[in-house]
């Protein structure tokens, strides 16, 4: 089975001893993003805002490795406070489309950089 790097400079840099994504085969295993401003590597502001550049910053890594949303079959999400479940979920709501994929909401005590939110994913390419 062939092995690749996944790159993409439209996403954070990896921060440590990590690649963004590795393609095994036609699946891609791609590493968490926070809600880095690749232009500056700076958080953004705000729950919401932060949530939406998760999203951006993964559907970059995605794009590079030649996918897109429609191919994650699993997502897990990492919360410092659980009660912004409904706004991941309405967030959520603007990337994917039935059928949705496989997922987890996980709590967590801290995150990279005080980040209020963290996503990783893995896609299987047609």
């Amino acid at each position: 089975m062939s092995k690749s790097v996944i790159n993409s400079d439209k996403a954070p840099a990896a921060i440590g001893t990590y690649s963004q994504a590795i393609k095994a085969g036609n699946t891609v295993y791609m590493s968490g993003q926070i809600p880095l401003d690749p232009a500056t590597m700076e958080l953004v502001e705000g729950f919401e805002a932060q949530t939406v550049q998760v999203f951006e910053n993964l559907k970059a890594v995605m794009e590079a490795a030649g996918g897109s949303f429609k191919d994650v079959v699993k997502l897990n999400i990492f919360l410092t406070d659980l009660s912004h479940f409904a706004t991941v979920n309405e967030v959520m709501g603007r990337y994917f489309q039935q059928p949705y994929p496989a997922r987890a909401a996980i709590g967590v005590a801290a995150l990279p950089k005080g980040a209020q939110v963290e996503m990783d994913a893995i896609l299987v390419l047609e």
